[in-house]
């Protein structure tokens, strides 16, 4: 993170992957490092002060300051001046909280207000002003509701973009000076779009939206008033925006199935875009290849959208080798995205889909909630229907269809070789969640209870049993072949899901020691939940999965 005039730079460092992040502090015009260290800062969230004397960040607790098994826990706000000793830094945000809570602060343009927003699972956020100038402790200023609020303060405003009884979002503005609920004025209502954020630039709103899985992005008045469309170079995906409230210029980052990571520059007068620069993909020629979007029924009659991209003029045999991937949780979006390796499989014949299931973001927080907790099993029909879209249409059929997902994404893959195994032929199932009885008890995993639910609850625990694939795994049952990929320092979701979901499998299906169609598992080591992998790990972790595939689907 940068400091407002970008003297320093405040970053961090983690071993093998682990996560367990170590703050440090560069001079950018020399390249020192100053003799600031802090531990337990694991995604950390900063906010410099404007004289670059210091900043105000998150960490978390030693072994031995709170009780055994917390430490992954009690995220609290802290301030750091330059220089001083981090053992003695002032608490600013958290004591006596839920140790669950999640923390971030960001500070206003003029360096007088604290905005601490605090993270309630993935459904509920709260928002807390704090008066630097006065030294007052932060007020709420949000009213304890279901919903998720996100914050900017600007020339003593705040500006709030919220799904407050408006599942796609809406953005209100507040005075510092008396920001309660009651005061905030709407600026920008609900549309058929998903508002996915509202930042100001050069005295205007840059507002990003979602519809369909793709982004717009619109530019406002500081009152709201729409003032038109910010040119986007292709059907694709805004995944990062910046600017600055007193700047006349702004940008983003942009990418889609054919154009590789570019970033582009507005010019906030006339709202020109121009390219100021890119990732470089040689030897791919994406006018190659086509996209297009298609709609299938889930098992319930619901909706939902899929990505397919392959190469022009491929022949839709039924035969094809198709992979098809899906995520389905904690209100993400999957959009579409340049990933170069994609290419290796297109340029062998093979179909790539995406399918947006319930449980992500893409058409705002119903869509989420319908995918979540006593509703998780949509996740898993959406996927099934998928699946068999893609071999009615045929694109495909059940011995060359293979399926990849990585985290909650490992989780989908769990359920759907344990409820389908008719439906594929492989499975990629990385760094996964399988067992969701146990899953609460380690790494940070009881942040997730609200997305998921708890088996320590009896209700919940009929939920999670219902779909926990570790549970389902059949004996004498005939499963696709596997790839389970976990790393030995995986400190998100704990080895230990596939670790044992393998050692069952092989012990008790039908083709658990069958080398023609096995079930094995890769452990990385010095490695993590995939964050900061570098380039060797990556190609060695490509290469075994595309080897397993093409000979799991026959492919040359």
């Amino acid at each position: 993170m940068p400091s407002d005039d970008g003297k320093y730079v405040a970053y961090g460092t983690s071993p093998s992957g682990s996560e367990i992040s170590t703050l440090r502090v560069i001079e950018t015009a020399t390249g020192k490092l100053l003799s600031d260290q802090i531990e337990r800062t694991r995604s950390s969230s900063i906010a410099w002060k404007l004289d670059d004397s210091g900043f105000y960040y998150t960490r978390y607790p030693k072994k031995g300051e709170v009780a055994e098994g917390q430490e992954n826990y009690n995220r609290h706000a802290f301030y750091h001046a330059l220089g001083s000793d981090p053992i003695k830094d002032p608490l600013i945000f958290g004591d006596g909280r839920d140790p669950q809570d999640w923390p971030d602060v960001d500070i206003s343009n003029d360096g007088r207000w604290l905005l601490i927003s605090v993270q309630v699972g993935w459904t509920k956020s709260e928002l807390y002003l704090q008066d630097l100038k006065a030294g007052t402790p932060g007020v709420r200023i949000t009213e304890g509701k279901e919903f998720l609020y996100n914050g900017e303060i600007v020339n003593g405003k705040i500006y709030i973009t919220t799904n407050e009884d408006a599942p796609r979002y809406r953005a209100f503005v507040v005075d510092t000076g008396s920001p309660a609920r009651p005061n905030w004025k709407e600026i920008i209502p609900q549309t058929d779009a998903i508002l996915q954020s509202a930042g100001v630039v050069n005295g205007m709103l840059l507002a990003q939206y979602e519809q369909n899985a793709t982004s717009q992005l619109k530019l406002f008045s500081i009152e709201g008033k729409p003032l038109g469309d910010v040119h986007l170079p292709a059907i694709g995906s805004v995944f990062g925006l910046g600017g600055k409230w007193n700047r006349k210029e702004a940008f983003f980052a942009f990418h889609s199935f054919t154009i590789p990571d570019s970033i582009y520059q507005i010019d906030l007068n006339d709202r020109r875009t121009a390219l100021w620069s890119k990732v470089e993909a040689p030897g791919i020629d994406p006018s190659k290849y086509e996209v297009k979007q298609v709609w299938f029924n889930s098992k319930d009659g619901t909706r939902v959208p899929m990505f397919v991209f392959h190469k022009k003029g491929l022949e839709l045999n039924g035969k094809n080798p198709t992979l098809l991937t899906a995520y389905g949780g904690f209100n993400v979006s999957l959009t579409p995205n340049f990933v170069g390796d994609r290419y290796l499989w297109l340029e062998h014949g093979g179909v790539f889909a995406v399918a947006n299931l319930r449980g992500g973001a893409e058409f705002g927080e119903d869509w989420h909630r319908a995918g979540m907790l006593d509703k998780k099993q949509n996740v898993f029909d959406d996927f099934a229907a998928a699946a068999e879209f893609l071999i009615a249409g045929k694109y495909t059929d059940k011995d060359h269809l293979a399926i990849r997902g990585g985290s909650n994404g490992g989780l989908l893959m769990g359920a759907a070789l344990t409820q389908h195994p008719e439906l594929f032929r492989a499975v990629i199932c990385q760094v996964p969640l399988l067992d969701m009885l146990r899953y609460q008890n380690f790494q940070i995993a009881k942040l997730w209870i609200p997305e998921y639910g708890s088996s320590d609850n009896p209700k919940q625990f009929e939920w999670l049993y219902a779909y926990s694939p570790y549970h389902h795994v059949k004996a004498g049952e005939e499963y696709p072949a596997i790839l389970f990929m976990t790393a030995d320092t995986d400190t998100r979701v704990d080895p230990m899901h596939a670790k044992k979901m393998a050692a069952l499998m092989q012990s008790e299906a039908a083709n658990g020691r069958r080398k023609e169609r096995p079930i094995l598992l890769r452990i990385d080591t010095k490695a993590g939940h995939g964050a900061g992998k570098p380039i060797a790990k990556q190609v060695e972790d490509l290469t075994d999965i595309y080897s397993f595939l093409f000979w799991q689907l026959g492919m040359k």
